[in-house]
């Protein structure tokens, strides 16, 4: 877990800025069988990854006075667009919408919107719009289903993915993945190291397992991936074997032990 305020540095934000995965892909789809208050969530955040507040470029200017830089350039902001409606069209999906407060910050969300606008028009079999960010979360609370794709910078993205999380029953259940050139890719569970579980036999791992399921697909293993996505899902539809997060009382062991029967 990174320290808050001070400490050492966040070894993920390190792994994605030196491999340059600038696409951090988060899938958000409602479990059938397992009720939170929306049952048809189906989107897909594509957050850019490598620069805009984390690119960790702040200082104290005096004391008292802290200043961080945001930084968008071009050439990020072109290519986790690029690869957005790529996405898009190998997935199916059939809407992006660029999330921004370009009506505030004018030249960094303006230059990103500017290069989203550029890219679009290279799709024209994909619907594209825009929305500023918080008008883009009150319509998230009302309507989640509205939403298809959602393409946005790195601070903003990585506020929402979690919102999205929260739709479909936490970050105990949503898989991640973060992606660069030729192929490479990294794969996580975004919800952090839980120590105070730890070695409690209590974590729930579908975040972790779909995360693998992500992986297998990147490698072209879909079969698989499949598979395992199918018996991951159907021991949470069924109920019998849940852990603490999901309201049940299965311990990790159990959990993962009724998935393997499935396979």
């Amino acid at each position: 877990m990174t320290p808050v305020g001070k400490g050492f540095r966040s070894l993920n934000l390190t792994l994605r800025k030196e491999l340059d995965l600038f696409a951090n892909v988060r899938p958000c789809m409602s479990i059938p069988g397992y009720p939170t208050p929306y049952a048809d969530v189906d989107l897909v955040t594509i957050r850019e990854n490598t620069e805009g507040e984390y690119s960790g470029l702040e200082h104290a200017v005096v004391p008292g006075v802290a200043e961080s830089l945001k930084v968008i350039t071009r050439t990020a902001s072109t290519r986790v667009a690029e690869y957005a409606f790529q996405y898009a069209v190998a997935n199916g999906r059939e809407r992006v919408t660029a999330i921004h407060k370009a009506n505030i910050m004018k030249l960094s969300d303006g230059l990103f919107l500017e290069c989203c606008r550029e890219v679009a028009e290279k799709y024209p079999g994909v619907k594209y719009d825009e929305m500023i960010i918080d008008s883009a979360v009150m319509h998230l609370i009302k309507d989640p289903a509205q939403f298809d794709m959602m393409l946005m910078p790195n601070l903003y993205g990585d506020i929402i993915s979690d919102l999205c999380a929260g739709l479909i029953g936490g970050l105990g259940l949503t898989p991640s993945g973060n992606i660069g050139l030729n192929g490479l890719a990294l794969m996580e569970a975004v919800h952090g190291t839980a120590p105070d579980i730890a070695g409690k036999n209590k974590a729930n791992p579908t975040a972790l397992l779909l995360s693998a399921v992500m992986m297998l697909r990147h490698l072209g293993l879909v079969s698989h991936a499949d598979r395992i996505q199918k018996a991951c899902l159907d021991v949470i539809a069924e109920g019998k074997f849940r852990t603490g997060d999901l309201g049940g009382k299965a311990t990790t062991t159990q959990f993962t032990g009724a998935i393997c029967e499935k396979l």
